[in-house]
């Protein structure tokens, strides 16, 4: 009986509306449309929940006490090393961390400040000393850092000096 009202309503609107296709009931247009509305209001809703935790300006990080305030990237270096026995080399690559800039000098300028003939010299100077052995280990280069920065901070000690990166560090035996 179902499908004789179905039959009828159908004849009835091509009387009413005769130049009107039959009625079709196809349920993907209505699947696609709500899977459509879903994913947009999923990805909305993920959009707002992250735009809740973040500040309207942005926020300064808090300095850490034991982080430096400006760091300054350095040429990198190809040395000899002192093994007597056979010819190593080291090429590393660092920055170093300052506590202050020199007076007058923007941070954006800091590069182009800083003495850095004097620098690269007092760098040189620990570097060439070093042995290949040594510098393969942990705390070889732990010892590396240390002896630069006493280095660094007793031939310039305006630029206080915190910290040395190493962003690239070679030994080729």
């Amino acid at each position: 009986m179902a499908g004789d009202s179905n039959a009828s309503d159908t004849t009835e609107r091509s009387r009413e509306f005769p130049g009107l296709p039959e009625k079709r009931t196809s349920r993907i247009p209505l699947v696609l449309t709500l899977g459509l509305l879903t994913v947009l209001g999923s990805g909305g809703f993920a959009w707002l929940v992250v735009q809740r935790g973040r500040p309207d300006q942005p926020v300064a990080a808090p300095e850490a006490s034991g982080s430096p305030k400006f760091v300054a990237h350095l040429e990198g270096f190809t040395v000899n090393l002192a093994d007597p026995e056979e010819t190593h080399f080291l090429r590393v690559t660092m920055d170093v961390g300052l506590d202050q800039l020199p007076e007058g000098v923007a941070p954006d300028k800091i590069a182009t400040a800083l003495p850095i003939a004097r620098i690269r010299d007092s760098i040189l100077q620990v570097l060439t000393m070093c042995k290949a052995n040594e510098l393969l280990t942990s705390s070889g280069k732990t010892q590396l850092k240390k002896n630069l920065l006493d280095s660094l901070n007793r031939n310039l000690p305006e630029l206080h000096i915190r910290d040395v990166y190493f962003t690239e560090f070679l030994v080729q035996r």
